[in-house]
């Protein structure tokens, strides 16, 4: 599916200017931070998509063609800016809400304050300024597939960077989702603070660990 501008042209047609895109990415993840993007197109953009044609939910790009999108998307927007919110936010908070803030925290930081919100599937209670949710926003809507490029780009980054300080766990091959390898390295080398420690496999983990010390000879009973 080719994401369209057609919720962009309705809003502009009901007087709406500053029109973001938002979307989160990591939000399933079991280690390190969700990341959320605000993405405000320019109105040469939404006059004419074909400017920034391969822009798609990035879940079905590959990283090298992210990568060349995302300059390009920051080239045709009069505005960006990404939220980050860390694990232990999100098991003080829960992942909804901590999808939330990081969504909050990314339009707040935007250079002009948009009076019309496009989010991915997310509904933002209480936010001063029109909204719409759509589910599969980032298949349908240009701006929030914009969105999503960035902020998977961007936590992209930030996982290879983790990898340096905990080489241990391969987060820059899966960026903290549960892959084979993933749960390999959990199992020899235990969570770490970068891991969501709220999230159902990391908490049986932690369970089984205490249980084996529990039991193990020599401990305390």
């Amino acid at each position: 599916m080719i994401p369209t501008v057609l919720e962009e042209l309705a809003l502009r047609a009901a007087g709406y200017q500053q029109i973001a895109g938002v979307d989160e990415a990591g939000r399933g993840c079991w280690a390190g931070p969700v990341v959320a993007a605000a993405v405000v197109l320019q109105p040469e953009v939404i006059a004419n998509p074909a400017l920034l044609a391969g822009v798609q939910d990035s879940k079905t790009l590959s990283a090298q063609q992210r990568t060349a999108l995302y300059d390009r998307i920051l080239d045709a927007s009069s505005g960006w800016a990404v939220g980050i919110v860390p694990p232990y936010v999100i098991d003080g908070y829960g992942i909804l809400e901590a999808t939330r803030l990081a969504m909050q925290v990314a339009i707040l930081k935007l250079p002009c304050p948009p009076d019309a919100l496009l989010i991915d599937a997310v509904q933002l209670h209480g936010w001063p300024c029109m909204q719409r949710s759509l589910i599969k926003g980032d298949a349908r809507c240009l701006s929030i597939a914009a969105a999503s490029i960035i902020a998977k780009v961007t936590r992209d980054r930030m996982m290879a960077a983790l990898d340096t300080l905990s080489p241990c766990y391969g987060f820059a091959q899966h960026k903290g989702y549960g892959t084979a390898l993933h749960q390999h390295a959990l199992h020899v080398h235990g969570p770490s603070m970068y891991h969501r420690r709220t999230f159902r496999p990391i908490t049986a983990l932690l369970e089984q660990r205490a249980e084996h010390m529990l039991l193990s000879p020599g401990s305390v009973q």
